[in-house]
């Protein structure tokens, strides 16, 4: 294997890298769009339990594409960690990922959160779901995704933009599930019943509906959690859609995933497989939920108590991969639809 002209050295708390030697760093090299305060405290209790350390870089999932792209065959990197199934299905499709055969992966982490060829697996779930203002929906009158685009939801409904990732693999999956035609009816729906333009992020769809410009929203789990271990008493709630009958309507929650693979021309493959092994287990799963409120993938682990105070749902089990594969048909029919 070919190695860079280069050594990893890591700067005070920043997790940069400086060039200096003709050889591979000692130890694994992980490039993460997850922030450093997420991922450190995993790392050091990595280095308790096995002695071995890592490193790692952080960038925005793109750079961080372009950067193993760009390296090709000479780059440092053993893994990728990024979020959204979206972002780790483009980079296994450019060649950036290579295949992982693990019992012990197969074991832990369900099927549908993982790429069916094996080339990055799931870490952690974030359900992507309806947040309302109790004061003013009561639960019945609330059941799924597809029925916030009826005309009963004209001017109370708040979106986060379509830009945004986490969106664009929504729709995928209703793509999935329903046939373009439908998704395209349901998204027009919703755009039809907003109240007001997009926001920039979920924080402000939560704020909206406290203040009143609207009646309910979409928002990923952990940012309602941030919010609410903020504010004890804020007057929002959570509601598991589409928890019918199995199939169809009832087919689960949208979820989606933060994921790892190890990287093609990994320097270090087989202590990056035995790193990602370790990452589905019952101490690194407890860290991912635990940090951020989400939820493990691995099964077998519990949520955080905040977390599970929500109460349980069915997860919607067509194959997260399916967010990569259909984002850009997402993409072109948010556009069509008007959702901006």
């Amino acid at each position: 294997m070919r190695f860079a002209r280069r050594c990893l050295l890591p700067l005070a708390a920043a997790a940069l890298f400086a060039a200096c030697e003709s050889q591979p760093p000692a130890g694994l090299v992980i490039y993460s769009a997850r922030n450093e305060q997420l991922l450190q405290p995993i790392l050091d209790r990595y280095a308790q339990e096995t002695g071995r350390q890592a490193r790692f870089l952080t960038d925005k999932e793109a750079a961080l594409v372009e950067r193993l792209a760009a390296e090709g065959a000479s780059s440092p990197a053993d893994l990728l960690i990024t979020v959204d199934a979206g972002n780790l299905w483009q980079a296994a499709e450019r060649g950036l990922l290579q295949p992982v055969e693990s019992a012990v992966l197969a074991r832990n982490i369900p099927a549908h959160l993982r790429d069916p060829q094996n080339r990055w697996f799931g870490l952690s779930v974030r359900a992507r779901t309806v947040v309302y203002a109790p004061a003013r929906v009561p639960p019945a009158g609330l059941s799924t995704y597809e029925a916030l685009a009826e005309p009963a939801w004209k001017g109370r409904l708040c979106l986060r933009t379509s830009k945004k990732v986490y969106n664009q693999s929504l729709v995928a999956m209703l793509i999935a599930a329903h046939g373009e035609a439908r998704a395209e009816a349901i998204v027009r729906g919703w755009v039809a019943n907003l109240a007001v333009p997009p926001f920039a992020n979920d924080n402000e769809v939560m704020e909206a509906i406290v203040a009143g410009r609207c009646d309910a929203g979409l928002v990923n789990t952990y940012y309602y959690g941030r919010l609410k271990r903020e504010k004890p008493d804020l007057p929002l709630a959570l509601f598991w859609p589409n928890q019918g009958a199995a199939g169809g309507d009832g087919r689960g929650v949208h979820v989606n995933v933060s994921g790892a693979g190890v990287t093609r021309h990994a320097p270090h493959a087989a202590e990056a497989r035995h790193f990602l092994e370790w990452l589905s287990g019952d101490a690194a799963q407890g860290l991912f939920a635990s940090l951020n409120l989400e939820y493990p993938a691995n099964p077998a682990v519990a949520p955080d108590p905040a977390v599970a105070a929500w109460g349980s749902f069915r997860q919607d089990l067509i194959n997260v991969s399916k967010a990569g594969s259909l984002q850009a048909d997402a993409v072109r029919l948010m556009d069509r639809a008007g959702y901006q």
